[in-house]
């Protein structure tokens, strides 16, 4: 961890999530085969605080740095990456709430700062129709992970009838009353996200005050007295989906060297295979050099907002960018090992395969492409203009 997040711990205690581990442990198999986090997970990881990191104090919150949120990501995925992933979007949904209309908070955390919210926010099933004092939804959104566990849900939808100069993406919010969860989630990695679909039969309304305009996030419009919630939300959204591979990863390596080491009759002769030690001397340091840039990219605009700076443009999607490259360049490093792992990898048992799966499967999410980041992230180097608005 960065020492700008290290000094902010000084006041209070740190994240930690270490009590928690062991249950999500207990608990993979299960969430794999059931296609769901457990709920004992579920409760483990809520005792911790987790949930609450990005919560703002006066709701019960703990307003906890980045840093600090991600590093319990990681550690959680160390021991089950679905867990991690599905844990991670519920938890940041905090954060968004904390941009939006402060009615929207009050009314979902009336009830406690411990209740979950899931999300979907690709607006391709969504319908929406302006009304008076807020909008009509329906329509059907698939991938919502966790959403078993969650008494609210985030939606998204692109508004056309407000004229051709006004077509805008919002996201939506809606209560547990006003839809409902179809079991869709038959996948080849990821299982225990439970990312099933949210569907809205008929129309329900949604005030406008619990709605998030998109460019209000990419303006950093918050309600806040923290600064930390000038860090821009796409920058906090997009690092949920892929830094648990980051964890992922450093389990698959454990694996593979406890493997190496205490099934071999004769350890020494793997550390002797060029081969061998390359692969792991290479996954190693992705890994390293992965998360260390994470923290660095967090500390540097923890600095920015700290000081009352705005975060330049070029960084933004500089580090944009970087988030997307997270699942490649792990899924890489997983490569390297699991390629020479051995026979009893290719048991659907295997964990070592189980890890393989999810960090493949976790490239399917639109927001780990770097095709379209790359370009844009070059064409601002040459002197463009960002064409992208979630930075």
């Amino acid at each position: 961890m960065g020492q700008a997040a290290l000094k902010s711990l000084k006041s209070e205690a740190a994240l930690d999530v270490s009590s928690a581990l062991d249950v999500v442990t207990a608990c993979a198999a299960e969430g794999r085969a059931n296609r769901e986090i457990p709920k004992k997970a579920i409760e483990a990881i809520r005792e911790t605080g987790y949930f609450r990191s990005f919560l703002p104090k006066q709701y019960g919150g703990l307003e906890r740095p980045p840093q600090e949120f991600f590093k319990a990501s990681v550690d959680i995925a160390e021991r089950d990456m679905g867990t991690a992933w599905a844990s991670g979007i519920i938890a940041v949904h905090a954060y968004q709430l904390s941009l939006m209309d402060p009615q929207a908070a009050k009314d979902v955390y009336d009830t406690g700062p411990d209740t979950l919210i899931s999300s979907s926010y690709n607006p391709a099933g969504a319908k929406v129709e302006t009304v008076e004092g807020g909008f009509k939804l329906s329509g059907q959104w698939g991938w919502s992970s966790g959403s078993g566990h969650c008494s609210w849900v985030l939606l998204g939808g692109l508004i056309f009838d407000q004229g051709p100069e006004n077509i805008h993406y919002r996201t939506f919010l809606l209560p547990r009353s006003d839809y409902e969860i179809e079991d869709t989630w038959h996948a080849m990695g990821l299982q225990a996200t439970g990312s099933n679909d949210i569907v809205i039969k008929e129309p329900m309304f949604v005030p406008e005050y619990r709605t998030h305009h998109q460019m209000d996030g990419f303006n950093c419009k918050h309600y806040q007295d923290n600064e930390m919630y000038s860090i821009p939300w796409a920058q906090m959204f997009v690092r949920v989906v892929c830094t648990p591979a980051i964890g992922a990863a450093k389990h698959a390596l454990k694996l593979f060297i406890e493997n190496a080491t205490e099934s071999s009759t004769d350890p020494t002769r793997l550390a002797g295979d060029p081969d061998v030690t390359r692969r792991v001397a290479e996954a190693a340091n992705l890994i390293d050099e992965t998360e260390a840039i994470m923290y660095r990219n967090f500390d540097e605009m923890m600095a920015a907002v700290n000081s009352g700076n705005e975060i330049p443009m070029t960084d933004r999607v500089k580090y944009r960018y970087q988030a997307s490259l997270v699942i490649e360049r792990m899924m890489q490093a997983v490569d390297l090992v699991f390629d020479i792992a051995g026979g009893r990898s290719v048991y659907n048992d295997s964990p070592i395969q189980q890890i393989w799966h999810d960090i493949h499967i976790a490239r399917a999410h639109v927001a780990n492409n770097p095709i379209g980041f790359a370009r844009n992230l070059g064409a601002v180097h040459l002197g463009a203009d960002s064409t992208d608005v979630f930075v």
